[in-house]
């Protein structure tokens, strides 16, 4: 007989949820960005990164942290992203070994272009049917469970 205090009967509810909810949300923003541009999510998420920063470039190690993927998923994904124009690689001349991932024109003409179909799919499935008080409880549990699985935090 297992210690492990198992989930409540609400818990279980809410977690299976969230996961289903999770799953559906993810694959039906998927399918919009395919259909309406042509870009996976992943392809998305890489390029609003990029677009984020000021110089539209970032260091691998800096994408796979913010993205939360593995190491060999991103080399593979940017290499997919390269051949289609949509990412550059370009030395690091304060690192002879490192790189930066650079946003091309032909990326940010892409992400532009998705951006307000993207936009409106994210509101009409996700926050349209949510109260402001609804949206600040998402926002809050979300930041605790992020802080939980901050590699730095020792808890």
């Amino acid at each position: 007989m297992s210690d492990t205090p198992w989930l409540t009967a609400d818990q279980q509810h809410a977690w299976r949820a969230y996961l289903q909810a999770q799953n559906r949300l993810t694959a039906a923003l998927n399918r919009q960005l395919q259909t309406d541009s042509g870009l996976s999510l992943s392809d998305y998420e890489v390029l609003v990164h990029l677009t984020d920063a000021a110089d539209g470039r970032s260091r691998p190690y800096e994408l796979q942290r913010v993205l939360g993927w593995e190491q060999s998923r991103l080399s593979h994904h940017l290499a997919r992203m390269q051949k289609r124009g949509l990412v550059a690689r370009n030395e690091c001349h304060d690192d002879g070994r490192g790189a930066y991932v650079l946003i091309t024109d032909a990326g940010r003409q892409a992400i532009t272009a998705a951006a307000p179909r993207h936009v409106d799919a994210v509101r009409r499935m996700f926050f349209d049917h949510l109260s402001t008080e609804q949206v600040t409880a998402i926002a809050e549990v979300s930041t605790k469970v992020l802080t939980r699985l901050d590699p730095a935090d020792p808890s």
